[in-house]
Formats: structure tokens, sequence, C-alpha cells
């Protein structure tokens, strides 16, 4: 940093170079600088005249050097060093008192370096020492009165000096403190704020990445609910098109369950779509319904602590896949126990996955359904054997069944396995570990 170019912030003290006119940031610093300097000149120039009568020089010329040296003051902010050496070096001719006032609190708030500040000072006070001390033994000697004694002079001359050093000093050094602690809790808030900022881009993040996780899970609620139900119904609406005039008595039974089957997928679907609506919205109490007997209806707001449906149907689902045509069979290994909502709907899940599957790509297939119960954990393997070349409905697949059955076990901390068999069947296996609670 320069010496004599070092910049005071606009505190009062000094302005930010290059953030206003010239170095003056705002227009009344330039208007408080202009106002000292002009005061400064006048009572330079008038002391400059007194001190050319002592010394036998023009009085015009005494008046004018006095003049420029007091407008100096108009440059505290830019270069408070030559401002402060000004004042030092008009000193013995008795000028500057302003001057050196003004630009030793200007030097003293600005970034000038501590020590420089001090040596000046210093340099400022030895003079106004020496001066005083000169003045007194002048006047005691013109007046004629007996003059005091050296050391009372000296000791006289030095609270002088001190008093005319120390009080502008201090006070620049306070404002530069007070401006420094302000700037310093000016970055801290700012730093907060953009702490909060980051913050806020993080939970908005968050936010997004928990949306599109739910869009996925109630995608692939749609999926496990919709797709089993359609795909067993298309199953049964080809067998009903094959038995209609062969064998109407089987054909009125296989209509009786297909529509059974869409009743349950209508329910199953209304019962999600209600968990849904109940978690964005209050639901009022709805009215009780009168059903027709034999008719299943689904309750308006389904329970907040039904996470899907139990094991205790898995034979039930089974069944529908052996109406529908399918030679499946469902084996239990262990003694049966309650596993936890949440991990008896997943496994549920694969094996509905799995069935529908097999409905979809090996029509015909025999399918086995192994559920056990360990010590640790509850485990499933769901295996088919090849298609025996019968002719299947065409039924579509979107290709996420077998990574939404992924999903749902590894985020129960479980592992998952697919894939061919060496028969030529295909085999699906899922392992949930089990809570200390189970």
């Amino acid at each position: 940093m320069s010496t004599t170019g070092a910049h005071v912030p606009d505190d009062g003290a000094g302005g930010r170079p290059g953030s206003g006119w010239w170095w003056w940031a705002r227009r009344r610093s330039f208007a408080l600088d202009a106002a000292l300097a002009a005061v400064s000149a006048l009572e330079c120039a008038f002391e400059g005249a007194t001190f050319a009568q002592k010394t036998g020089i023009a009085t015009t010329l005494g008046a004018l050097f006095g003049m420029l040296v007091g407008a100096v003051l108009l440059l505290r902010r830019r270069w408070p060093v030559a401002v402060v050496l000004v004042g030092i070096a008009v000193s013995p001719a008795q000028m500057g008192f302003l001057l050196s006032l003004v630009g030793l609190y200007t030097l003293a708030a600005s970034e000038v370096p501590r020590r420089i500040t001090v040596a000046l000072a210093s340099m400022n006070g030895f003079g106004t020492l020496l001066v005083a001390f000169l003045n007194f033994q002048d006047s005691m000697h013109d007046s004629g009165t007996e003059s005091m004694s050296l050391l009372v002079t000296l000791i006289v001359s030095a609270l002088v000096a001190l008093g005319l050093t120390a009080p502008p000093v201090l006070l620049g050094l306070y404002a530069r403190a007070r401006r420094r602690l302000v700037e310093s809790l000016r970055e801290r808030a700012d730093g907060l704020e953009r702490e909060l900022e980051l913050l806020a881009e993080k939970a908005l993040e968050r936010a997004e990445r928990a949306r599109a996780d739910e869009r996925t899970r109630i995608a692939r609620e749609m999926h496990d609910v919709v797709a089993h139900r359609v795909s067993l119904m298309v199953v049964h609406a080809a067998a009903l098109k094959a038995v209609a005039l062969k064998d109407p008595q089987k054909a009125s039974a296989s209509a009786e369950l297909l529509g059974d089957m869409g009743r349950q997928a209508l329910t199953e679907l209304r019962q999600m779509l209600g968990v849904l609506r109940t978690a964005s919205e209050p639901v009022a109490p709805a009215a009780p319904v009168t059903a027709a007997p034999g008719t299943r209806v689904a309750p308006a707001v389904p329970d907040e602590e039904d996470e899907g449906p139990s094991l205790e149907r898995l034979a039930e689902l089974v069944e529908e896949s052996a109406a529908a045509g399918m030679g499946v069979e469902l084996a239990v290994e262990g003694e049966s126990r309650p596993c936890g909502a949440r991990i008896e709907a997943t496994v549920y899940r694969v094996v509905q996955e799995a069935l529908t599957n097999v409905h979809k790509h090996a029509a015909g297939a025999k399918a086995r359904v192994l559920l056990a119960y360990r010590e640790a954990e509850v485990a499933v393997l769901i295996t088919n054997g090849p298609s025996d070349g019968s002719a299947a409905t065409r039924l579509p697949s979107g290709g996420h069944g077998l990574v939404g059955m992924r999903e749902r076990v590894t985020a129960h901390g479980g592992g998952f396995a697919a894939g061919p068999t060496p028969e030529g069947g295909f085999r699906v296996s899922a392992m949930i570990p089990l809570p200390a609670s189970a």
C-alpha cells in the first residue's frame, strides 16, 4: 500500500475511491472537505501574513502561501500522509492548526499501516513541542518577566503538544476500529445470507427429489394395482371368448369372475387414490353407504396405518392366477408371523408382479411360490417353467416390473435377484430383513 496514496473509507473520515466523483463517494463528503479546506485556508492565510510580518517577508506573499497550505486539506481523503507531512513542515511558521488536527485524525482513521501513523504522529508531536517551547521562551523574554525554569517550560510544552496530537489520533483510531467492526459484521451477514440461499437451494432440491420419488412410488403402486388385475382380466376375456359357444355355463362363471376382478381393481385403485387425497387435503367424514348383498364397497377414507395388502392374502392372489388357468402352487416354510405392514406389502407386490409376468411372457407355464419365514428375515422365491407353446394373449409390457420390485426390496435393505433358469424358465427371489420388533 502506498503511504501517500492510502484511501480512507467514507464514514465521515474519508471516501471510497472510484465510487463517486474523484475520490469522494458522496456529495456531502466533498462539501465537508471543501468547507474544512476553506476554513483552513483562511486560518493559514492569516497565520502566514503574521509570520511574514515577523520575518520581513511581504505580507501578501505570506498570505498566499498560507492559503495554498490550508487548501491542501482538500486532499486529506486521497493522500492523508501528505497532508500530515505538510502540517509538520509548516509548524515552525506557527500555521496549520486545523490542518494538523484534521490531518492526524484522517491519517489514524485511514488504512495506512499503524507504524506509519505512530511515526508521523510522533513527529508532529515533537514539532509542536519544540515550537511551543520556543514560543514560551520568546514570550517571556519579550515581556521581561522572570522566566520559568527549563523543566517547567518543557513540561507545559509537552502537555500542549500532547493535547494537540493525542485526541485526533485516538479519535481516528476509534473510527477505524469501529469501521472495521461494521465491515466484519456486514461480511458475516452477507456470509449468513449466502448460506441461507444455499440452504434454500438445497431444500428446493430435496423437495424436487422428494416429489420425483413420490411420483415414482405412485407410478409403481398404479402398476402393481392395475397391471395384475387387468392382465388377469385380459386372460379371462380371451378364455371367455374361446368357451362362450362351447360351454355357456363355464363362460358364465368366467364372466362373473371377470366382473369380480374388475371390481377388485377399482377397489384397490380407489383406496390408493383415497390415501393420496387424504395426504394433501382433509377429507370430511363420509356418509354411510348402503350396498347390495355380496357387493364389495371400498372405504372412502382408508386407514392411515394400512400400508397395503398383507401376506394373509397371498393365498387369494395365487388362487386368482390359478382361476385364470395357470398351474401355480404356494408353499410356506417356517412359522407364519407378522412381519410389519410395509414389509408384507412389499413381499405381496413382488409375488403379484412375478405372477403377472408369467401371464404375460410364459403362457401355460407352471409356477411355484415359496414363502419362507426365517429367524431374522422373510424370503420369497417365485419360479416358473418354460411356456408350453400355447397361443397366448398378447399383453403390453412397460418393462418396469423388475425395476419396481428391486426398488421396493432394496428400500427395506433387502436383496433381490431375477433371471432365467437352466430349464428355460425364470426365477425371482427377494429377501427382506425383519426389524427387531418383528
